[in-house]
């Protein structure tokens, strides 16, 4: 069943199912700017040259990430409240289950790699560091079940503080070497920022869509200032461009997590072919983000290969294609069937009973 289609059946209105199409649409941006980056690097380090997705790829460096989590956070609210063992039911086990499963899944795709003819106990070795820290692209999947389970901890601390804290985290030069503390400082003020404000960033989307003309004049003026803050060189090895300051990249961030908010309120007001299908893959941006890796890595091994692609810049954009695809067409092909395990969590990995029906258009954690 889709989102949509689980938003009719849980009875949500129709105005309130328009009210959350922008969502979809930004999120599905942001899954497409994220397979884009892992693409177009894999791809550019592999030829050994860069493309014109390179530029698309440093451009949305800012905010790429940060938007993801932001819109990630917009609907804890909802169950925040509930008792800690469905609150972990909903946001902790419903992760953990898909970040195990995918590990396995991954690891078993790069076996040889990852044991390099050291034998069965590297790979079980492999498997227990990737409990404590995140393994390949899914620590993203990871850290949403930290942020969740610790945000709800710390619900009676002051908002000041605890925006505060965490937007000091994300100014600190903290690099530590650890994924999982690193990104987790880089990151975590971005899905309070989505919480807390849950109910502004609605009224801004709300804003955007009822004042379009002045929306697109802002939206031109944010891309001419982040494209200068991204692309002119400061001259400093530290700092390569404006856009890595301290303090800066924070405010950089946050105004292009905006930005995107303000193009999905205007796509899903004009519709159209564009607007469906990134809502599409909004809606199913875990579904991409969970499989995309697999595809990713084939097709730009065939073009490589092959040379059937000479340009870097239409090889990087093949791959991409692909790697949003396949995992679309892999999950509706499963659906239903003995394997749609890989993207809908049974139920005896459920601690309590299964959502009720208002609680299925509210779970739009990915």
């Amino acid at each position: 069943m889709t989102v949509v289609g689980a938003e009719r059946h849980a009875g949500v209105s129709a105005k309130e199912s328009h009210r959350l199409a922008w969502v979809d649409v930004a999120k599905g941006l942001c899954i497409i700017l994220v397979v884009m980056m892992h693409s177009t690097l894999g791809t550019g380090i592999a030829m050994e040259g860069e493309g014109f997705l390179h530029i698309v790829v440093a451009f949305a460096r800012p905010f790429r990430i940060p938007d993801f989590f932001l819109l990630s956070g917009l609907f804890l609210g909802r169950v925040i409240d509930r008792d800690w063992r469905l609150f972990l039911d909903r946001r902790l086990v419903h992760f953990v289950y898909f970040y195990l499963l995918w590990v396995l899944i991954q690891s078993a795709v790069k076996y040889g790699q990852i044991v390099d003819g050291a034998g069965p106990g590297a790979f079980v070795a492999h498997l227990a560091q990737a409990l404590i820290e995140p393994y390949s692209t899914l620590w993203f999947i990871y850290l949403l079940a930290v942020f969740s389970v610790l945000t709800k901890a710390l619900r009676r601390v002051p908002l000041p503080w605890l925006l505060g804290g965490a937007a000091l985290l994300q100014v600190l030069p903290i690099h530590t070497g650890a994924e999982l503390v690193d990104e987790f400082c880089d990151r975590y003020v971005w899905f309070l920022v989505g919480y807390l404000f849950a109910e502004r960033i609605f009224t801004f989307a709300g804003l955007v869509q009822r004042h379009a003309r002045t929306a697109l004049i802002g939206l031109a003026l944010w891309a001419v200032v982040n494209a200068a803050l991204v692309f002119v060189p400061t001259g400093f090895r530290a700092v390569p461009v404006l856009a890595a300051l301290p303090g800066l990249a924070l405010i950089l961030s946050g105004a292009g997590a905006l930005a995107v908010v303000a193009i999905g309120a205007l796509l899903s007001r004009t519709g159209g072919p564009v607007t469906a299908a990134l809502r599409a893959c909004g809606q199913r941006s875990i579904v991409i983000y969970l499989a995309f890796f697999l595809p990713m890595a084939l097709t730009r091994t065939l073009i490589v290969k092959s040379g059937a692609i000479t340009d870097i810049g239409l090889a990087s954009l093949v791959v991409t294609v692909v790697a949003i695809l396949v995992p679309l067409a892999f999950e509706r092909l499963v659906r239903h069937t003995r394997l749609s395990f890989l993207f809908v969590r049974p139920r005896a990995f459920h601690i309590v009973g299964e959502r009720t029906r208002t609680e299925v258009a509210s779970l739009r954690a990915v």
